[in-house]
């Protein structure tokens, strides 16, 4: 798992390195090639019946691609229209986001630990904000902020389907979402201005920042458990913006800082203190989400 938020951290330095390409050509070409990787590697390890599924998978399978659709694209524009630190920590409110739509939708009940932690993330977020109003960059932080609502709608449309009985695949909705956002992005993307060395590096975000570490994640939550993963998740905000400062020379401001030490804070605290929680109670640990 530590090796994958390695993985998913390359993105901000890779993208800082490209030459010609910009903006949705840049997700055109990383959606387009985790696709193609997607589909060599699903029919290697699930068969060929993964795409029966896919055919099969129901309303819930198709909202959770067009979730994974908005994700990708969202994360690669907005790494074009402001700096790493700030989509990396504004995409860390994923759990907290998730919490609530589980909350809002499904009626599942928040500790108070969570509120807490809620409050104090949405302190660091507005701090960021604020910080940004004259100086150009809310835009992209904006447009970041989709990967985490996408997320929570994503986790709660199959957190849904399976209270129905409905199981959702999640590593064929990851290919359903590459592919919805090749398609969307390809007109806009159009007419292409990356040479070879832009697709070389693209490819590499396709393949080994994104279709790979997403399987590998997958395989990971069937053995650790879900605090865990969701504490080592947080690795990559921390690789991804040392990755961008020490590869690209791109050092976060101050006001990221701040904002993301309170964000990642607390996330750290309600993780831990659920995981301590369950192992007093003695409850077993889920092994995925």
């Amino acid at each position: 798992m530590v090796a994958v938020t390695l993985m998913w951290a390359t993105a901000g330095v890779v993208t800082r390195h490209l030459e010609h390409a910009r903006s949705f050509e840049i997700t055109f070409w990383r959606s387009f090639f985790t696709l193609a990787a997607l589909l060599v590697i699903l029919p290697a390890w699930q068969g060929r019946a993964v795409f029966a599924r896919i055919r099969s998978g129901g309303t819930a399978l198709w909202i959770s691609g067009v979730c994974w659709c908005v994700m990708f694209t969202a994360f690669m524009v907005a790494l074009t229209l402001t700096g790493v630190a700030n989509v990396l920590v504004t995409m860390a409110l994923g759990p907290l986001f998730t919490a609530l739509a589980a909350r809002i939708l499904i009626g599942h009940r928040l500790p108070v630990r969570t509120w807490a932690a809620i409050v104090v993330a949405g302190l660091g977020i507005g701090w960021m904000y604020g910080t940004q109003l004259g100086e150009g960059l809310l835009a992209g932080t904006l447009v970041a902020l989709c990967v985490p609502l996408a997320g929570a709608c994503n986790w709660t449309v199959v957190q849904h389907a399976h209270a129905k009985g409905h199981e959702v695949d999640l590593v064929p909705s990851v290919l359903i979402g590459a592919a919805l956002s090749s398609l969307i992005t390809l007109p806009l993307a159009w007419p292409f201005q990356a040479n070879a060395h832009d697709v070389g590096l693209l490819a590499f975000l396709g393949v080994f920042q994104l279709a790979i570490p997403c399987v590998l994640s997958v395989l990971c939550a069937r053995v650790l458990k879900a605090p865990e993963v969701a504490l080592l998740a947080l690795l990559e905000i921390i690789f991804g913006i040392a990755l961008a400062w020490l590869g690209a020379g791109e050092a976060p401001a101050p006001s990221v800082l701040t904002g993301g030490a309170l964000v990642i804070g607390a996330l750290v605290f309600n993780e831990w203190l659920g995981l301590r929680g369950r192992r007093t109670a003695g409850v077993p640990l889920p092994t995925s989400r």
